[in-house]
C-alpha cells in the first residue's frame, strides 16, 4: 500500500502531466495529429476545435476521477466493470485496440527521427524507446509519476521557445493566417521531392471543426482511464474534479503551443502531415536553427517513452490487480513479461507506417470509445455517482 501524501499544487498537477505525457505521442508531438484534425480548418477554426477538445477532455475527465475515487477503482478493468458490468469487456477492447495503434506509431516515430537526425538505422531509434519504455514500467508507479511530471515542464519549455521564436521569424505570415480567420487560402512551395505543390486549409465550417474537435477528444478519452492510478490520492469530490478540469487544459496547452509555431505554413504542415513527413519539419525547414532542431527531437523522443510507458502500465496494473485478487501476490516474472510483449507487439504495428496508423486507426476508434467509454460515463457514470451512499461530496 502506498503511502499517502500531502494533497497541495502538485498533486493536483499529476494527473494532468501524465495525461498529456501519455496523449502527445507520436501524432501529436510531431504535429502531425494537430495539421490534420485542427490545421486544416486555419488558425481561429482550429482553436474552436481546440477548444471542444479541451472541454471534452476536462468535463471527462472530472466525472471519470471521481466516479474511481467514489467506487475505488484504480484501474482501466475495475472501473469499465463498475461502470457497464460484464459489457465492460467492451471497452478493454477499444483500449487494447488504441494501445496497438499508438504504440505503433511511437515506433515509427522513433524510427523515422533517429534515421532523420543521425543517419543510423531507424532499427536504433526502435531500440532506445523499447528500452526506455521497459526501464520505466519495471521501476513501477513512483518513477513513472516523477520522470512524466519533470518532463512535462522540460516540454513546456522547449514548446514556448519554439513559438515565441516562429512568432518572430514568421509574425506576419502568422499574422496573416490569423486573420484570414476560418477562411480559404492556399500556400505554394517545394516538397521533399522538388517539386512545386500547393495546399489549401479552411474554408470549411465552423461546425467541421467542432466535430473534428470532438472526434480528436473521443479516441483520447480512451487514455484517462489509463492513467488513474494517479488519482490514488484524492480523497475529496473537489480534488478528484479539479485534476480532471487541470487535465483537459494541460492536455491541450501543447496543441494550441503548436498551432501558433505553424502559423502562416499551415498550408506546407498539412502536407507533410498527410504525405509521410512530419508537420514540424515545415516549420524547422524555414528556422535553419539545427541547435534547436536537436532539443526539440530529444524532447519529442521523450514523449514517446512517456506514452508507451502509460499504456502499458495500465495494462500491467489491470493484470496485477486480477492476478492479486483473494489475497494472492500477482508473480514477479508478470510485471517483465507484460512490459517485454507489449512493446514487442507495438514494433510489429509500426511497420504500417505513421500516416496510415494516425488517418485510418485513430478515425476508427474514436467511435468505440463514444460508445463504450464517453456516453455511459456520463449517463450511467454520474447517475451511479449521485445514488453511492458512501459518495462524500467535501
Amino acid at each position: 500500500m502506498e503511502t499517502k501524501k500531502k494533497f497541495g499544487l502538485f498533486r493536483y498537477l499529476v494527473p494532468g502531466f501524465l495525461f498529456q505525457s501519455v496523449v502527445i505521442g507520436g501524432g501529436y508531438g510531431t504535429g502531425n495529429e494537430i495539421a490534420q484534425y485542427f490545421g486544416v480548418h486555419g488558425i481561429k477554426g482550429g482553436l474552436i476545435g481546440m477548444v471542444v477538445t479541451m472541454l471534452v477532455w476536462a468535463i471527462l475527465a472530472a466525472i471519470t476521477f471521481e466516479f474511481c475515487r467514489v467506487f475505488q477503482t484504480f484501474d482501466y478493468n475495475s472501473m469499465s466493470r463498475q461502470l457497464l458490468g460484464k459489457v465492460g469487456i467492451l471497452y478493454e477492447i477499444c483500449y487494447i485496440i488504441l494501445m496497438l495503434i499508438v504504440l505503433g506509431v511511437i515506433n515509427a516515430t522513433a524510427s523515422s527521427m533517429i534515421e532523420s537526425l543521425t543517419g543510423w538505422t531507424g532499427w536504433t531509434g526502435v531500440i532506445i524507446l523499447s528500452l526506455g519504455i521497459i526501464y520505466l514500467i519495471l521501476r513501477g508507479t513512483e518513477t513513472i509519476e516523477k520522470v512524466l511530471s519533470f518532463w512535462s515542464y522540460v516540454l513546456y519549455v522547449v514548446y514556448a521557445l519554439f513559438m515565441i521564436i516562429c512568432f518572430v521569424k514568421f509574425s506576419s505570415a502568422i499574422s496573416a493566417a490569423f486573420s484570414a480567420g476560418t477562411g480559404e487560402y492556399t500556400g505554394s512551395f517545394v516538397n521533399a521531392a522538388g517539386e512545386t505543390v500547393s495546399q489549401t486549409v479552411g474554408g470549411q465550417s465552423i461546425g467541421s471543426a467542432v466535430v473534428d474537435g470532438f472526434k480528436y477528444s473521443f479516441y483520447n478519452l480512451g487514455i484517462i482511464p489509463a492513467i488513474l492510478y494517479t488519482v490514488r490520492a484524492c480523497e475529496t469530490r473537489k480534488q478528484a474534479v479539479v485534476c480532471g478540469l487541470l487535465a483537459g487544459a494541460i492536455g491541450v496547452i501543447p496543441a494550441v503551443l503548436l498551432l501558433f509555431a505553424m502559423g502562416g505554413m499551415l498550408p506546407e504542415a498539412v502536407y507533410n502531415a498527410t504525405n509521410n513527413s512530419t508537420a514540424v519539419s515545415a516549420i524547422f525547414g524555414k528556422i535553419n536553427m539545427q541547435w534547436l532542431f536537436v532539443i526539440f527531437e530529444i524532447v519529442l523522443f521523450g514523449t514517446l517513452i512517456e506514452t508507451g510507458s502509460g499504456f502499458i502500465k495500465a495494462v500491467d496494473d489491470r493484470i496485477e490487480i486480477a492476478a492479486g485478487k483473494g489475497g494472492r501476490e500477482s508473480p514477479k516474472w508478470m510485471r517483465p513479461v507484460v512490459a517485454v510483449g507489449l512493446t514487442l507487439v507495438g514494433v510489429a504495428v509500426s511497420t504500417f507506417g505513421l500516416t496510415a496508423l494516425i488517418a485510418k486507426g485513430y478515425g476508427t476508434i474514436c467511435w468505440g470509445f463514444l460508445i463504450v467509454y464517453v456516453i455511459p460515463m456520463i449517463s450511467i457514470g454520474v447517475h451511479k455517482i449521485s445514488r453511492h451512499k458512501n459518495n462524500e461530496a467535501t
